[in-house]
């Protein structure tokens, strides 16, 4: 049995992240468990490995692990990234971005290695350093790659292991790091007179004032109405975004709706995953729910309604 032209393809773009984190063949006077070789045979697929040039060998450890030795795949990444993290340390450390990157392929081929989803060792992983010293605002104008996708799903869904309180404030920093992801030129909460602002964004020239909710029930008609009144007693101008994690009750949208024109949208939980693990973009995605909203009155139109294809 042989692999598919799909897990070849999977195994090439793996093994062009994790390449550089271990050699071919351990250097004379180094340690010979800080190789290839050593973490496949630590895997209990040491046979699998070919030799040769290293890319297409590694490549071909990882696709024949995938067919022959399957249930010891995730076991021969993270052999990998443990020995790649001893032998890199100090000098050129593995980066939060590396990790992101093999946790997307890894999640395409089928499966999640629970340990590199650590909310804590994600954390303490070193940013690579264009990231570092990239500007509060700065974004790529086709928005963030799919690396950059599967590190902000895993953010979010690193969230859920937090207490209430503090995953409170973890969301509302997230959001903001969402929206400067795709060049929304976000703003930090704050407060006028009193008055608490989750944050703030621009769209297409229009000002966003933001709800961020993470609440284990659904939002209702008092938070919507609330939320809106902050809203119209700002400019004109000003529209408003409300994002509940858990999403918003029908009698909560249908009492609001009511007898009443709507100057915010709402976005819940599903919408920003099926943002991040698809090639939806954030600004496109709030457009849609703006008309929408001007045709209909509905202030929550989930993103499967607005997208073909997405369910």
């Amino acid at each position: 049995m042989t692999a598919s032209p799909r897990e070849i393809q999977l195994a090439g773009e793996l093994a062009g992240v994790l390449v550089d984190f271990l050699p071919g063949k351990p250097h004379p006077y180094g340690d010979p468990a800080l190789s290839f070789p050593a973490a496949a045979q630590a895997a209990g697929v040491g046979g699998l490995w070919p030799g040769g040039s290293k890319t297409p060998a590694l490549t071909r450890l990882l696709a024949d692990t995938l067919v022959r030795e399957r249930p010891r795949f995730c076991r021969l990444v993270v052999e990998i990234i443990n020995r790649g993290t001893t032998r890199r340390a100090g000098r050129d450390p593995i980066t939060r971005e590396e990790i992101d990157r093999v946790n997307e392929i890894v999640a395409r081929i089928g499966f999640r290695i629970p340990e590199l989803h650590d909310p804590v060792y994600l954390a303490a992983l070193p940013r690579a350093p264009q990231a570092a010293h990239a500007g509060p605002t700065s974004s790529s104008p086709s928005g963030p790659t799919d690396a950059e996708r599967a590190g902000l799903a895993t953010e979010l869904l690193a969230l859920t292991a937090l207490a209430p309180s503090p995953r409170g404030l973890a969301f509302e920093r997230f959001l903001n790091t969402l929206f400067r992801a795709f060049g929304l030129d976000p703003r930090e909460p704050f407060s006028l007179r009193g008055e608490q602002i989750d944050g703030s964004f621009d769209l297409d020239r229009d000002v966003y004032l933001l709800e961020a909710k993470w609440t284990n029930s659904r939002i209702g008609q008092a938070e919507l109405l609330t939320f809106a009144g902050k809203v119209t007693g700002k400019s004109l101008w000003t529209r408003g975004l409300f994002v509940s994690y858990s999403g918003f009750t029908e009698e909560g949208l249908d009492a609001f709706a009511r007898g009443r024109p709507t100057s915010i949208v709402c976005c819940d939980a599903l919408d920003l995953h099926q943002v991040l693990s698809g090639a939806l973009d954030l600004g496109e995605v709030l457009r849609r729910k703006v008309r929408r909203a001007g045709e209909t009155n509905r202030t929550f139109v989930p993103v499967r309604e607005l997208f073909a294809g997405v369910s």
